[in-house]
């Protein structure tokens, strides 16, 4: 069980880079790459400050709320890009890697 464990959150880890990457994806669409950049820069700070697992400000209900809200605005901002068929796949992806995570035998090789 350890191994599917890791490998669960190994997706997870690939989910917040797919997340990054469609923040830079919808603002090289919007303005070019000076917007890309700032914001994946953006992405990365928020999910440092508040989503990751020693998020400083990340709190009970904090951390959940704002990897919904990461990931929505990451699916919104493919579909914005016209790139829709990646951003329902994203959306998907995101959906059931993170709700295997939530499972209790996955949830303490966090806290461990």
């Amino acid at each position: 069980m350890a191994i599917f464990g890791w490998a669960v959150l190994f997706l997870v880890f690939v989910d917040e880079l797919l997340a990054i990457s469609a923040a830079a994806t919808w603002g090289e669409y919007q303005q070019g790459v000076p917007l890309a950049v700032a914001a994946a820069l953006v992405t990365v700070a928020v999910w440092f400050l508040f989503a990751s697992p020693k998020a400083r400000y990340g709190g009970r209900g904090v951390r959940p709320a704002v990897k919904v809200l990461v990931l929505s605005l990451a699916t919104a901002g493919l579909w914005a890009s016209e790139h829709h068929t990646l951003a329902i796949a994203f959306l998907a992806f995101s959906v059931v890697v993170n709700a295997v995570a939530e499972l209790p035998s996955i949830k303490v090789l966090v806290t461990d």
